[in-house]
Order: C-alpha cells, then sequence, then structure tokens
C-alpha cells in the first residue's frame, strides 16, 4: 500500500494517486468478497477502518495524504431485530407448564431472560446489580441503574413477576441475579428458544455487494433458520423496548427506561418495528368485523 504526499504532486502525479487508490479499493474489495466471501457489514468494518486510519494521518498527524480515501464507497445493511412478541413473553412469564419442563440449569436462564425483557438493561447492566439497585418506596419497588456503557441512570417499576425471581435469588450475597457469562447465556438461550418458537422460521438473509443472500443453516439440505437461533442476550434489551411501545407508553418515557437520546437512530428503529406491531393488531380487531352479525332491522 502506498501513501502519496499531495503537497509535493504534480498535476499528472496526483491523476496518478487517484488512480492508484482507485484500482486498489477494487482489489481489496473484491478479495474480501470473492475469495474471502464476506458480507457487506464485514467488508465496510474493513473500509471504515482504512477511512479512519487515513483522517487520523490528517488530522492527529498533519501528514498530507490527500482526500483518495473519501472515494471508498461503503454500502450499509440494517440488520433486522428480534424481539419476542407480548404473547410468547406472557408465555415466558406465566405458563407453570414451561416451568415443569425446564431443567433447573435452564429455569434459571429462563428467571434472567424474563427479568432482562422487563427492564430493557444491557447484560453487562443486568450482570451487575446488587441488592442496593432495588428500592422500596410506599410499598412499589424500582430497579434504579446507572447503565456501564453510557452513564445514564435509569428507574423501572418492576411488576409483582419481576419481585418474585429476585426473592428466589436473595441467598445470593455478591449480586442480584446468578451471574453468567455472555457465551454461555447465549448458547443457554438458543435451548430455552426451542420452547418458544422453535418452529417460526426465519431466514437469515445478508448481503454481499448490497444484493441479499440466503444464509442456511445446514447448506447441504437446505434448512432455513429458525426464531430460536436468532435469541441473544440482546433479545432481552429490544424485546423489553418494543414491548412497553407496542403497548402505548410514549416515546419519552420510554426512553428514560432505557437511556436512549432523543435523537437515537437505533430507539427510532424500535418504534418502527412496535408501530408495526400495533398496525398487525389493528389488522386483526377490524378484521373481526366482518364476522361479527349485522344488527336486524326492527319493523314499526
Amino acid at each position: 500500500m502506498k501513501l502519496y504526499l499531495v503537497n509535493n504532486l504534480t498535476r499528472a502525479e496526483n491523476n496518478n494517486a487517484k488512480k492508484y487508490w482507485i484500482e486498489f479499493y477494487k482489489k481489496f474489495t473484491s478479495f474480501l468478497y470473492d475469495d474471502k466471501k464476506y458480507i457487506d457489514n464485514y467488508v465496510s468494518l474493513n473500509i471504515k477502518s482504512l477511512r479512519v486510519f487515513f483522517n487520523y494521518l490528517q488530522i492527529d498527524l498533519n501528514i498530507p495524504v490527500g482526500n483518495f480515501h473519501k472515494q471508498f464507497y461503503v454500502f450499509t445493511e440494517q440488520i433486522r431485530i428480534v424481539v419476542l412478541r407480548p404473547e410468547q413473553l406472557n408465555y415466558l412469564i406465566y405458563d407453570e407448564e414451561l416451568n415443569a419442563r425446564l431443567d433447573p440449569s435452564l429455569l434459571i436462564i429462563k428467571d434472567l431472560f424474563v427479568f432482562g425483557c422487563t427492564v430493557a438493561l444491557r447484560f453487562s447492566d443486568l450482570m451487575s446489580l446488587k441488592s442496593h439497585n432495588v428500592e422500596c418506596v410506599n410499598g412499589n419497588y424500582y430497579l434504579k441503574v446507572k447503565s456501564n456503557k453510557t452513564g445514564v441512570y435509569t428507574s423501572v417499576k418492576l411488576p409483582n413477576y419481576a419481585i418474585d425471581i429476585i426473592d428466589k435469588y436473595k441467598h445470593l450475597r455478591k449480586s442480584l441475579l446468578p451471574l453468567l457469562s455472555n457465551s454461555y447465556f447465549n448458547l443457554k438461550l438458543k435451548e430455552l428458544g426451542k420452547y418458544i418458537c422453535n418452529s417460526e422460521v426465519m431466514p437469515k438473509l445478508r448481503e454481499r455487494r448490497g444484493r441479499p443472500e440466503v444464509i442456511y443453516k445446514n447448506n447441504r439440505e437446505k434448512t432455513h433458520y429458525t426464531m430460536a437461533d436468532y435469541i441473544t442476550t440482546h433479545t432481552m434489551r429490544r424485546t423489553g423496548i418494543t414491548t412497553l411501545l407496542s403497548m402505548g407508553v410514549p416515546e419519552h418515557m420510554v426512553r428514560k427506561v432505557s437511556g436512549h437520546a432523543p435523537n437515537s437512530k437505533e430507539f427510532f428503529r424500535y418504534v418502527e418495528l412496535s408501530q408495526k406491531y400495533l398496525d398487525e393488531a389493528t389488522d386483526q380487531a377490524f378484521s373481526k368485523l366482518l364476522n361479527v352479525k349485522p344488527l336486524q332491522k326492527e319493523t314499526f
């Protein structure tokens, strides 16, 4: 890889430098796409790293390497947000038959997942909770916590089932909830997901050069992924936020729970998704009108 100092270049040399970087971009992205078979998001990550490097040379080190890196095009792919629907979350919280089917390790996973879906915390914040994070005010229990990532304070009123989960683990001395690693929790969530939505097929689509491609769970048998395969620690926070929004809680109040800024692009995606669920519920409600028998005309 060559670096040109543009302050000493003639017009012809500058054109040659421009051609060099155009050719470099083509060959580098072809290597990532064609040889390594990477998708847009990973290729974009590498291109963005190059841009950051050139900006560092120019701005921080004051080295005149030119603006050739600004020609590097980056594809952006918006990954689908996966959340539990309210009826699925209700099933996890209240179904006693499900509790009887789960082994002790999955019961712990279920408790943590339900609690996380309720308070909409990041996994790192969930694992940092102590008994002092729970406060009782006039008979109501609140979870008050400062985010490790953003430093934002949030306060969430806890429903009875969340209080029951806390009481279940009150014997723990060092934490409010059982401590698990992120990797182990994600692995066990896939198992728990099989009890909720294993039959719900959800094809995985990833883009390469802006074109969607299907990625199979089993490429030989062309088996698609199910929703259970997508459930991770991120699903807890996303489910909590989307559930509150879809149940009609105003956006500014949900942001106080989630800690998002008013202009957050990520939060706007939750708003769009919750609106989709509201639209579907509204369509179902109005479709029932078709099955309602009309009133008989009264005769006088």
